[in-house]
């Protein structure tokens, strides 16, 4: 392989690692706490779309993104309600987001711009386009390609992991967040709301899938499409339990899964020992990661004790 083709195929990896980094992180913080976000997939469908369409509407790609992140909160919201508050059960009030936020975007779609499930080409300053960092053209090709060119939301991505690691591991909030999803009663007895502290996470998981949906519709395309999501939402929970529920170790999982993407994109024909490798095969690669992951090959993940159960307050 070229070095020149090697920096294209790092460069892609990047881009289309960034929305499963910043829903793995969403994750994290929602499952941390104790709540399983099966509904990623819907809260970044929904930003997509909504980030997409008034970013058209408004003409400002900024504008998009506050939507976005307001769509995806007002479903991180209903699924706290259903979770948290109503006791429901965590797995299928995800899936319903999912199936809520695959239909209403066709739906309003429809109904806004007479388009099923998609909204207009956003013109260049409806979406984020790439930075040229100071000095891309005269440190090197790698500084130049992979660096530098990328959109704000692609540097705010990366600079989400060592925020989110601060932020579990060194600050108060976190340690009571993580404490919320293994012993809530410890937490309750100390006088901290577990509702209140699941709430919050799940706020913040509300606006990493809000940014992780404007980035696909309003950076890395230009415009919304039925389904564009096309299940990164699962593949970023795998990853997540790839990662051990650890900020860092999530930006190197999703990094893995985005390689295997741009190389899947990259070589629609590739020869391994001399046997062409077929195209579907490459395309599935990444999905077969995933069931790779859930299946428990990769070793051992233990999630947070008490993931999953909803809190009752002992009287």
């Amino acid at each position: 392989m070229e070095f020149l083709t090697l920096l294209q195929v790092l460069d892609s990896t990047v881009r289309l690692a960034i929305p499963l980094l910043l829903a793995c992180l969403a994750g994290l913080f929602s499952e941390r706490a104790g709540i399983f976000d099966i509904g990623l997939e819907g809260k970044m469908l929904i930003a997509a779309f909504f980030s997409a369409a008034v970013a058209y509407v408004s003409g400002s790609a900024w504008v998009g993104l506050l939507a976005g992140i307001g769509a995806s909160m007002l479903l991180s919201g209903l699924h706290g309600l259903a979770s948290i508050t109503f006791r429901g059960n965590q797995l299928i009030s995800g899936v319903a987001i999912n199936f809520l936020a695959a239909g209403l975007t066709v739906l309003i779609a429809a109904d806004w711009f007479q388009e099923a499930g998609r909204t207009p080409s956003l013109g260049s300053g409806a979406r984020f386009v790439p930075i040229d960092l100071p000095f891309a053209d005269s440190l090197g090709p790698v500084y130049g390609e992979l660096v530098s060119g990328h959109t704000i939301l692609v540097y705010l991505a990366f600079l989400c992991v060592p925020v989110s690691w601060w932020v579990l591991y060194r600050t108060r909030f976190g340690l009571r967040l993580r404490a919320v999803g293994e012993n809530p009663e410890a937490v309750d007895t100390a006088g901290i709301s577990v509702p209140g502290m699941r709430f919050a996470a799940l706020a913040i998981c509300g606006v990493l899938c809000g940014v992780a949906g404007a980035y696909l519709s309003t950076a890395l395309q230009a415009g919304f499409v039925k389904d564009m999501t096309a299940g990164r939402g699962y593949i970023a929970l795998a990853a997540l339990i790839f990662a051990k529920w650890r900020p860092w170790y999530a930006l190197w999982a999703t990094l893995l899964f985005g390689l295997l993407q741009a190389v899947a994109l990259r070589y629609q024909t590739l020869e391994l020992g001399g046997i062409a490798v077929p195209t579907q095969l490459m395309d599935a690669a990444p999905y077969i990661l995933t069931v790779v992951i859930l299946a428990g090959f990769v070793g051992k993940a233990i999630p947070p004790k008490s993931g999953g159960v909803p809190y009752v307050k002992e009287r």
